[in-house]
């Protein structure tokens, strides 16, 4: 079955601060859009990549696979305001009915198992996303102050998340509401169950200083 990756690097970094957006710092010599990049390159060299970028971005993307020489083939589609939109324009450019993973540009760490585990599940279930356990404890804020949450029923999601192409068109026929926080939850409102598959710890979203470093240690 044909399988795409739609990748969405349409953050400014204003968290991890830097004079360019995150995905384009550079981690071990290179920028680290491009270890997400290469990270699903490596999983199927015969994978489609659909790298989604704010369109004031082109030029210096361009440039950064230039002076590289960052040659692996991938289409480049201007994102939008929020993710939503970003991922909605991705997915209007994915070809066929095979399967589509949909992966934050910023976590370069993703395994080619990991890949690999969530587009077999995908294949079976229709949707299906990796979690891992949250580990600090949880707090919920209320009307009277806060209250302690039991972190053993608690997961935290994951990217890839993969789906199969036509069931996440259709969830993007989905009116855009402000509470979207990712593509299992357009998902599921059409009443489709979400596969879990075991994330990985190391799979981390770089969005400070310190994941940055973090991430340059493990790469």
């Amino acid at each position: 079955m044909e399988r795409t990756a739609i990748i969405v690097a349409g953050g400014s970094g204003r968290r991890l601060g830097g004079p360019v957006p995150k995905q384009f710092q550079t981690v071990k010599g290179r920028p680290l859009l491009m270890w997400t990049i290469e990270a699903f390159h490596a999983a199927d060299p015969d994978m489609a990549l659909i790298v989604v970028l704010p369109r004031e971005h082109f030029d210096i993307w361009k440039a950064l696979c230039m002076g590289h020489r960052f040659f692996i083939k991938h289409d480049v589609v201007a994102g939008g305001e929020q993710r939503w939109h970003s991922v909605k324009a991705g997915s209007e450019k994915v070809e066929g009915d095979g399967l589509v993973a949909v992966h934050d540009g910023v976590r370069p760490l993703v395994s080619a198992d990991l890949i690999k585990r969530c587009f077999a599940a995908a294949g079976e279930k229709a949707a299906a996303i990796p979690v891992v356990p949250v580990v600090p404890s949880i707090r919920e804020t209320t009307a009277e102050g806060s209250r302690a949450l039991d972190r053993s029923r608690l997961l935290a999601v994951q990217t890839p998340q993969c789906f199969h192409a036509d069931l996440l068109r259709k969830a993007f026929e989905q009116p855009y509401e402000t509470t979207f926080t990712d593509e299992a939850t357009l998902v599921e409102r059409l009443g489709v169950k979400v596969a879990l598959v075991e994330g990985e710890e190391n799979n981390i979203k770089v969005t400070t200083a310190v994941d940055m470093k973090v991430a340059e240690l493990l790469l």
